[in-house]
């Protein structure tokens, strides 16, 4: 009798029986063997396709268990499949060391989809009764299940029955994936002569699916310097330049970078008094991103001496481009250019290197000449 039973098994090897297919879609159901609670047919082939709707999963749970036992359950078995992987497979009445039985084991589906296969030979001689199983559909709860290698949502993730929702912190918007949170930096414009730009949240990790510009703009005459620090994380590839994430510069006909790793650029002369900085972020990746001070130099003015009883404010060793001075004279002295007198007179640093106007004299005022002249007047009327 056993060599028949091996002589048979090899046969349905080589020529496999009819599946019968069954395809549920209800929320909740039960799947019996053929002629439960009597004995089971031999030589069945059947198998239960459960499909729910997305963002749930399925629970199956048995009431009842009860098929022939067999060495790895290769004569009569129950195999369990979700998206094409085996998570289980029963035979027998009890657990040995080859058979396992359902018990009060619950399984759940690794997706929506849920596949049980029962199967039985050519004998059941000592009418085993089969197996009685409940299924039913459970919500996913896609922002407790969720891994850190593939989060659901970046910042915020609302769950409710059948899906879930992503939303983003103040300042971030929701990128078309619904998951993502990028930034909106398009429109940030520097004409400070000197400053501080930072990737958006850093020292944190920077937002994902953003292209970010910025731009510094000073007037004619200046050059910007940048310079990084050295906390500088972008995301980048050890065979490829730069492939996800990176910084470019353009500062009037020279391109810098890309830059990305974390190597920081340190000091980059742009040579230019307009710069424009790009950052581009893909939707992975958790790096620190960067920070960068700017600073400008312009075309540097000779040293101005103050005139004869006079005075400069500021007093500095050396002017540039846009520096102001302003000079002043001495009580009872005004400033004199031409025939024109001030009390206080300003100059500027211009882009050529030159001074705007030449330094006017300090000469004492009309009304202090008159006071002195008076008494040698009035001595020679009475000399007179």
């Amino acid at each position: 009798m056993e060599l028949t039973r091996v002589i048979v098994i090899l046969a349905q090897c080589v020529w496999p029986l009819w599946t019968q297919v069954i395809h549920l879609t209800d929320m909740y159901g039960t799947i019996k063997s053929p002629n439960f609670p009597e004995s089971y047919p031999k030589e069945i082939d059947l198998q239960w396709n459960i499909t729910v709707p997305d963002g749930y999963q399925i629970r199956l749970y048995f009431m009842y268990f009860d098929m022939e036992p067999s060495y790895l359950c290769e004569y009569d078995y129950l195999k369990v499949y979700s998206d094409s992987e085996e998570l289980a497979v029963f035979c027998g009445k009890e657990n040995t060391d080859t058979e396992q039985v359902p018990a009060d084991n619950v399984i759940t589906s690794l997706g929506n989809v849920l596949s049980v296969a029962f199967r039985s030979d050519f004998s059941n001689e000592e009418r085993y009764s089969g197996f009685e199983a409940h299924f039913s559909a459970v919500d996913v709860d896609e922002c407790r299940d969720r891994n850190d290698e593939d989060l659901v949502c970046d910042h915020f993730c609302h769950n409710y029955i059948g899906g879930f929702y992503c939303s983003c912190r103040c300042g971030f918007l929701l990128h078309s994936d619904n998951r993502t949170c990028k930034v909106e930096c398009n429109e940030s414009v520097y004409t400070e002569r000197s400053g501080e730009i930072t990737s958006a949240d850093f020292p944190k990790p920077y937002p994902k699916s953003s292209d970010c510009t910025y731009r510094i703009e000073l007037e004619e005459g200046f050059q910007i310097t940048l310079e990084f620090d050295d906390t500088f994380d972008i995301e980048d590839h050890p065979e490829v330049t730069c492939p996800y994430d990176f910084i470019k510069i353009n500062a009037g006909d020279k391109d810098f970078g890309p830059f990305c790793g974390e190597q920081s650029p340190g000091k980059i002369q742009t040579g230019s008094n307009i710069v424009n900085i790009l950052f581009h972020s893909d939707s992975t990746g958790e790096n620190l991103g960067w920070k960068l001070t700017y600073t400008s130099t312009g075309s540097e003015c000779s040293p101005l001496a103050a005139p004869l009883n006079g005075h400069l404010e500021p007093l500095q060793s050396n002017y540039i481009f846009k520096d102001h001075i302003t000079l002043t004279c001495d009580p009872g002295y005004s400033l004199r250019q031409g025939d024109k007198e001030f009390e206080h007179y300003q100059i500027e640093c211009q882009r050529d290197g030159k001074w705007s106007s030449d330094v006017p004299l300090c000469k004492k005022k009309e009304s202090q000449r008159r006071h002195r002249s008076l008494p040698s007047i009035l001595t020679n009327q009475i000399l007179s």
